[in-house]
C-alpha cells in the first residue's frame, strides 16, 4: 500500500515531527510505501492562485505531484498542531490546492436543483494526529470540537474516506518525556492497525 503522510509544523524536532517520523517508520516496517511531505521543510506555498480555480487548470508541477500522490494513496495521515482550533495555514493551503474539485471530490446534481458532494479518493482510511495545549474536554464543550468537524466530516468525509481516526495529544506543553513515549507507542499501534 501507499500511505500519504502530510506534516504541517514549522519547528524541526517538534513532537509533531516525532509523530510523523513514527508513522513513516511504522509504514515502512510493515512493508508499505510512505509518501512523506514535511510542508514547511519543502517550502510548500499554501496560496491558492486564481488560475487554479479554473476547470482542469494546468497546475504547477509541485501541486500536480501532490494531487497525483493523494489520488493514488491507499491511506492518508495528517499531522499538525492545533492552533486557534484549526491546523496551521500551510496545511489549510495544502487542502485548498491539493484536494481539488474533480479529483478528490466532485459535485453531482441532486435532482432538486442543487448538488451533492461525492468523494473520489480511493484511500480506505484517514488518520489525523494533532497536538494541543487546550484539554480535549474544553475543546469539545467550549469550542464544539472544530477539528473533529474539519477532518472527519469536511475533509476526509467530503473526499470519500469513510474509515477515519483522529487523536489529540494534549496538553503537549506540560507533557513529560514518559508521556510522549507512550503517545508515540499509540501512534505505532494506530497506524499498524490499518496496515495489518
Amino acid at each position: 500500500m501507499k500511505i500519504s503522510v502530510i506534516l504541517g509544523h514549522p519547528k524541526v524536532g517538534s513532537f509533531n515531527h516525532a509523530i510523523a517520523n513514527t508513522a513513516v517508520e511504522t509504514i515502512k516496517a510493515k512493508g508499505h510505501e510512505a509518501l512523506f511531505h514535511d510542508l514547511y521543510a519543502e517550502g510548500f506555498d499554501p496560496l491558492l492562485t486564481a488560475p487554479e480555480l479554473d476547470k482542469d487548470p494546468e497546475l504547477p508541477p509541485e501541486i500536480e505531484k501532490h494531487c497525483q500522490e493523494i489520488e493514488g494513496a491507499d491511506g492518508v495521515i495528517i499531522v499538525h498542531p492545533n492552533w486557534w482550533s484549526q491546523p496551521p495555514a500551510i496545511l489549510r493551503g495544502w487542502t485548498d490546492r491539493c484536494l481539488r474539485n474533480g479529483r478528490a471530490y466532485q459535485f453531482v446534481p441532486d435532482g432538486k436543483g442543487g448538488a451533492t458532494p461525492e468523494g473520489l479518493l480511493k484511500a480506505r482510511f484517514g488518520i489525523a494526529f494533532y497536538t494541543s495545549n487546550t484539554p480535549h474536554e474544553i475543546e469539545e464543550e467550549v469550542y464544539g470540537d472544530p477539528l473533529q468537524t474539519l477532518w472527519l466530516k469536511v475533509v476526509f468525509g467530503l473526499c470519500g474516506i469513510k474509515d477515519v481516526t483522529r487523536r489529540n495529544f494534549t496538553s503537549i506543553i506540560v507533557s513529560s518525556h514518559e508521556q510522549r513515549v507512550k503517545w508515540l507507542d499509540e501512534v505505532r499501534e494506530t497506524v499498524s492497525a490499518y496496515l495489518d
